[in-house]
């Protein structure tokens, strides 16, 4: 059964000023707000057909490598855009899943023109690794690549998996508790 929104691409966000009471948040702002990143996929897969790997690397290149969603939030969104009809996804010549927008996506583009093109020419805010060092961020790309390099090469073995994982927390705890 599809859910049908209504309205704009974010029709449950509050104006800024209502979004947060209280003292004002001092971290970054959010790339995305609520159902943003489903509008930018939307909107680039309404330009040309796309893979879900593809989306994520045009992402991470429109950002110049400063944000790259992973796939656990990538297939999801395709997953949702699919239930609501807005793109249909049939298998390529390489049985991989191409996802193409549908009429019914086209014309919630259409009705959302002005936030998909804001998307689509949107840049990383000067603050969105929070003023984190350049060593620093340098240093966790480095960890993202090796990670995923690790992770194409050991073909889901479980053990690495696991070993990965254990690697991983214990070495967040150790930052955490500034024992490095």
């Amino acid at each position: 059964m599809k859910r049908k929104p209504s309205g704009p691409a974010r029709p449950h966000a509050k104006p800024s000023s209502e979004r947060h009471k209280g003292p004002a948040k001092r971290g970054p702002r959010r790339l995305f707000e609520y159902g943003e990143l489903r509008l930018l996929i939307l909107a680039m897969i309404a330009q040309s057909p796309r893979h879900g790997y593809e989306i994520i690397k045009a992402i991470e290149e429109r950002f110049n490598g400063g944000y790259c969603p992973s796939p656990g939030v990538i297939y999801p969104s395709l997953s949702w855009l699919e239930e609501m009809g807005y793109i249909a996804v049939e298998p390529d010549e390489n049985a991989r899943k191409l996802s193409r927008i549908t009429a019914e996506g086209a014309a919630f583009i259409e009705a959302n023109r002005t936030a998909a093109d804001e998307l689509l020419t949107r840049t990383i805010p000067p603050n969105h690794r929070a003023n984190a060092p350049e060593e620093i961020v340098a240093a966790m790309d480095d960890i993202k690549l090796a990670l995923r390099q690790r992770l194409a090469a050991c073909g889901n073995d479980a053990s690495v998996i696991e070993a990965l994982t254990e690697t991983l927390r214990k070495t967040a705890q150790e930052i955490a508790s500034g024992a490095n």
